[in-house]
């Protein structure tokens, strides 16, 4: 008897659907059995591929960086801090409230904690950029950016929740409306280190 080889597959399309079952559903929500009857993929060569479920999502979560959550990237490219701040909420608004709700990055997938973490540091920095160019002054930069995570975060759960895209919209530009008092507070307050 002679067995045959797995099934030969795209990881690509692979990875789209799994970004696509985890983002709606978070990591505990999604099996590999889910991931296999969604593309007719056989378990074996999805462990073959992938190596195990956490790969599996790791994968999937570059994916959903590179594809739908690209707009925090180009953000951070943008000529202001006040400008990188508002790519940064309306484009949460755009990408939470599409085609899935919610945020593939907000829950408790093994290693989001540290990307989130990550991307709040990513953002400090841009704006330390804001205080060495003399755009902010005697701004705790760190506390900037974890205001703005903390605004797609919450705008992300408000998806999820039923918020429409024109709300979560309207719940951005209030924050930005904050935007004044926001990168002025922390004012002689602590000096920030890297490992913080």
């Amino acid at each position: 008897m002679t067995v045959g080889r797995p099934r030969e597959f795209d990881p690509e399309h692979v990875e789209d659907v799994a970004m696509k079952l985890f983002w709606d559903r978070g990591f505990d929500g999604v099996s590999i059995s889910d991931v296999t009857s969604a593309t007719g993929v056989n378990r074996r060569s999805i462990y073959v591929e992938f190596g195990s479920k956490e790969n599996l999502f790791d994968r999937a979560l570059r994916r959903y960086l590179a594809g739908p959550s690209a707009y925090t990237t180009d953000a951070l490219t943008r000529p202001t801090a006040r400008e990188v701040a508002e790519a940064m909420v309306h484009g949460a608004a755009d990408t939470v409230s599409g085609e899935v709700n919610g945020c593939l990055a907000v829950g408790e997938a093994p290693g989001l904690a540290e990307f989130r973490n990550a991307a709040v540091h990513r953002l400090a920095e841009r704006f330390d950029d804001a205080v060495a160019d003399g755009e902010l002054s005697g701004v705790d930069t760190l506390l900037l950016a974890r205001w703005i995570a903390a605004v797609c975060q919450g705008i992300a759960i408000q998806a999820r929740s039923g918020a429409s895209r024109a709300d979560l919209h309207a719940v951005a530009e209030l924050a930005l409306a904050g935007w004044s008092s926001a990168a002025s507070a922390g004012v002689n307050s602590r000096p920030r280190s890297r490992a913080e």
